[in-house]
């Protein structure tokens, strides 16, 4: 069922109010989680003459034939993989931007000292799940159990949101790392299914519902079984009042979006979004994902087709807070374990690499631009951790998350608290949120 945060976060259920007009303070930030690794080598493509040349001798099969490419306008020496039209329009109008070569680092790293091992480097490099774990919680280890989202929550849910009826954090796509916080968690719900909440045992959970039902209503002097009673109550009672709030407080969107796996997922978060008076909250962070972007076989049609995911998606996500006229306050970006290597494989795949480009879409968002330094494109080149084109990449997550976060609110004396490895890095800001 849902993950639901501590139970001193827990507010009366009491009457919701009516949804009122969103105040000044009201921000979000969306995560949009690409597991599995995105082979963001073909999604921003070089596009000058010399720049294409050089990746289509490079990238061999795996290479997208350069009339098929979407140019940037905005940016006209790159161009995007066709099955990205949305996020070309909102790159285009200046709503979206490109953070290139964007990895998990302890500090700055060159080949020469990546190669001799004189500085250190994040545990399990090219590991899908260690990788997956260091960008949420930004401590480039392993052992760290709390993301940076949720040391976000941690310290700004009673300032920002002393009156929620749930949690500071939002998940639709289950708990995660990033979510958690040492005294926080999120609430996790179920897209188009809000009143389910969180269910992944498939047939099991009907016997997994009557169980936790029985929790419920069983009281007891062993502290283990009222501890998981009150977290099982917390979560069915954080539900609910979304639930009712959506019921009774949500007018219909006219933005459509497209019913495929993200689409669902951002369309709740909108809907969470639009009820935000009756919720009681002016911050909010919301979890997003979708796999499988592991292309070690069969590459060009599998990232084609979950391109075609995403764009409509994002596309529709940005529409909707235009309609609710809080473009400006909603601010979406991507993660994902790591790119893909520039060498092809033998089975017309990429194995795992390290930087790679992300995206950031929002009123807010600087866009139009390219930022961050574009990895030159050259095996066993400067920036390549060996022979087969995995970048070593120029800039932090934990840059790229401390933009996002000082721009969410985060003053700048906390940045440390959430980022302790931030004071590695000489720019902390990146410049890509007004």
């Amino acid at each position: 069922m849902a993950a639901a945060g501590n139970a001193a976060g827990l507010r009366p259920f009491g009457v919701l109010n009516s949804l009122a007009a969103t105040t000044p303070q009201y921000q979000a930030l969306v995560c949009i989680f690409l597991f599995g690794g995105n082979d963001s080598n073909n999604v921003l493509i070089p596009f000058d003459v010399s720049g294409y040349a050089n990746y289509a001798a490079l990238r061999g099969p795996l290479a997208l034939a350069q009339n098929s490419l979407l140019p940037l306008t905005a940016a006209p020496t790159y161009a995007l993989h066709p099955s990205l039209p949305e996020i070309q329009t909102l790159f285009d109008t200046g709503k979206a931007a490109f953070l290139t070569n964007v990895g998990t680092l302890v500090q700055p790293l060159t080949q020469a000292q990546y190669q001799a091992g004189v500085l250190a480097a994040p545990s399990n490099l090219f590991s899908h799940q260690d990788q997956q774990l260091e960008w949420q919680n930004s401590a480039m280890s392993t052992v760290t159990n709390t993301g940076w989202a949720g040391r976000i929550a941690d310290l700004m849910a009673a300032k920002y949101n002393p009156n929620a009826q749930i949690p500071f954090i939002a998940s639709v796509d289950g708990d995660t790392l990033f979510c958690n916080g040492a005294s926080s968690g999120p609430v996790a719900v179920v897209a188009e299914s809000v009143n389910t909440g969180q269910c992944s045992e498939g047939a099991a959970c009907g016997g997994r519902v009557a169980t936790e039902q029985a929790i419920i209503k069983f009281a007891s002097g062993f502290s283990l079984v009222q501890q998981d009673r009150s977290i099982t109550e917390n979560a069915d009672t954080y539900i609910s009042i979304i639930a009712e709030a959506l019921a009774s407080n949500a007018t219909p969107l006219k933005t459509v979006f497209p019913k495929n796996a993200l689409g669902l997922q951002l369309e709740q978060i909108a809907q969470m979004i639009q009820v935000r008076a009756s919720l009681g909250v002016t911050r909010q962070i919301f979890f997003a994902g979708l796999g499988n972007f592991d292309t070690h076989a069969g590459q060009l049609p599998i990232q084609e087709k979950l391109l075609s995911v995403i764009s409509p998606a994002m596309g529709a996500f940005y529409q909707a807070t235009v309609e609710m006229g809080l473009q400006d306050q909603v601010t979406s970006f991507t993660m994902s374990d790591f790119a893909r290597a520039f060498q092809p494989n033998s089975n017309l795949g990429s194995d795992h690499g390290w930087g790679g480009h992300q995206i950031i879409f929002g009123g807010a968002v600087n866009g139009g631009k390219v930022y961050g330094t574009f990895p030159e494109q050259a095996l066993g080149g400067p920036n390549d951790v060996g022979i087969n084109g995995r970048w070593i990449p120029t800039t932090s997550s934990v840059q790229y998350a401390a933009t996002l976060a000082s721009w969410f609110g985060v003053p700048d004396a906390d940045l440390a608290t959430v980022f302790p490895l931030l004071s590695n890095f000489s720019t902390q800001n990146l410049g890509f949120l007004s």
